[in-house]
């Protein structure tokens, strides 16, 4: 099978580093995935997302001329587009927060009333 830059293929983890883990596209071609590619959040562990014999897809993002290939588990996977708010969840949301202070502020003056009448006495 011939490995092009930007396809995804279905591969299976071969091997785990600190720096990253191997990927085995097909019978020759293994590839390695950065630390740095494994997934969108801060891996400081990759075991904790990968173990070796997991099936993964994975973006191949360079072949070297010496045959090393480059590969990505999180471009692999496409990211949703969060949706864009609307400006009445943005007031929706700026008035449960405004409620809340205005509560916790009651609260606190409240409570400060409180105390100072207790020293006046």
């Amino acid at each position: 099978m011939s490995i092009a830059v930007g396809e995804i293929y279905e591969g299976v983890i071969t091997g785990i580093t600190k720096f990253g883990a191997f990927v085995k596209i097909d019978e020759k071609t293994t590839g390695l995935v950065h630390i740095s590619e494994v997934a969108d959040t801060y891996v400081k562990e990759i075991s904790d997302f990968l173990q070796v014999g997991d099936e993964v897809k994975v973006k191949v993002l360079n072949v070297a001329d010496n045959g090393k290939v480059g590969l990505s588990i999180k471009k692999a996977v496409p990211t949703p587009k969060p949706q864009p708010q609307t400006q009445e969840s943005r007031n929706d949301r700026f008035e449960n927060k405004l409620a809340e202070f205005m509560k916790d502020s009651t609260e606190k003056l409240t409570q400060l009333k409180r105390h100072q009448e207790g020293r006046r006495r």
